[in-house]
């Protein structure tokens, strides 16, 4: 009899597919207690930009908390601006969202490299 080790479910946050492109990337600084703010978003071939709003936990869980659509590069840099002034509101000036730098990673939970196809 063999025990197989149950592999951890992986979700994505933002699936990038064929033909869809990365539009940006925002993350706060560390909050103490609290953890990263991330706001993550997708320009879809159809030219509507997909985002998605997420505290990443101290202990490095996540927890998806906005998610929506825009019709345009305007109207995602309201909705970067929004959340970054509620942010700031709640935990002061330092918790401003600011361009962030991705990683990427297959489901499986392999790091992949940035190139788009």
């Amino acid at each position: 009899m063999s025990i197989k080790p149950k592999q951890p479910k992986i979700k994505a946050i933002i699936q990038i597919d064929k033909g869809e492109t990365i539009a940006g990337v925002w993350a706060t600084p560390q909050i103490p207690q609290i953890g990263v703010y991330k706001l993550l978003a997708k320009r879809r071939a159809d030219g509507i930009y997909e985002w998605a709003h997420l505290l990443q936990r101290t202990d490095g869980s996540k927890k998806e908390l906005y998610r929506g659509e825009v019709e345009s590069e305007e109207r995602l840099k309201d909705v970067v601006a929004g959340i970054s002034t509620t942010l700031t509101n709640i935990f002061g000036s330092l918790a401003q969202l600011k361009i962030g730098n991705p990683e990427f990673y297959s489901l499986d939970g392999k790091r992949l490299d940035d190139t788009v196809h």
